[in-house]
């Protein structure tokens, strides 16, 4: 497996997404939902040997998408997963939206039924940066990772890494493997207690299957 790090001078991304592209199998059928401009469908495509599809909701997003060259279709998780057939990707990956989704359960069940695997990233709102903003000013956080205002966020669904593994158990989802990071996306130490990656965490990836 080749090594993927935010030191790649060839893509400008998020690090999430290269630890995204990392847990992701060589020559694998792979669905971006929310896919933006693109950044993660170049990253699988032209690193892993991906077959990979996105489906993005702005029509900004899609247009940059086809200008490059990418297989991407204009619609929105929340309504239009239903229409993809089970089983037909190999991971369907949700990055940095989770938290922007009306029905964030059904969005993730319906990942795990259309596709072997689920990949799944979202900001940790239990990080202690964010708890000591709102302790000590009263004030709803802003962050790198939660950088909009309360009034402008398009946020609706904040959760914790705690949270989300609750919600793995709600749906009776496997972890297969997960990482905490931190602010400059270096993993949390994998010997912490798991409980700990919620207070240390900026953001969490979670490869979730069906048990």
């Amino acid at each position: 497996m080749s090594s993927l790090t935010h030191h790649d001078d060839q893509f400008n991304a998020r690090v999430d997404l290269h630890h995204l592209a990392e847990m992701v199998a060589e020559g694998s059928r792979v669905l971006d939902v929310g896919c933006g401009d693109g950044t993660l469908l170049r990253l699988l495509a032209e690193k892993r040997g991906a077959d990979a599809r996105g489906i993005e909701l702005s029509q900004k997003g899609v247009n940059e998408c086809v200008a490059k060259g990418l297989s991407v279709i204009q619609g929105d998780a929340d309504s239009d997963l239903i229409f993809y057939p089970d089983q037909s990707f190999d991971y369907v990956i949700l990055s940095q939206t989770l938290q922007a989704m009306n029905r964030p359960r059904e969005v993730v069940e319906h990942m795990l039924r259309i596709g072997r695997y689920a990949i799944v990233s979202f900001p940790n709102f239990g990080h202690w940066r964010i708890r000591f903003q709102l302790l000590f000013s009263g004030r709803m956080p802003v962050t790198k990772n939660l950088s909009y205002s309360w009034y402008e966020t398009p946020n609706i669904h904040f959760c914790t890494i705690d949270d989300f593994r609750s919600l793995c158990k709600d749906i009776d989802a496997k972890i297969d493997h997960a990482v905490a990071l931190d602010r400059f996306g270096i993993p949390v130490r994998t010997d912490l207690p798991r409980t700990l990656w919620n207070f240390f965490g900026e953001q969490a990836v979670f490869v979730l299957s069906r048990r």
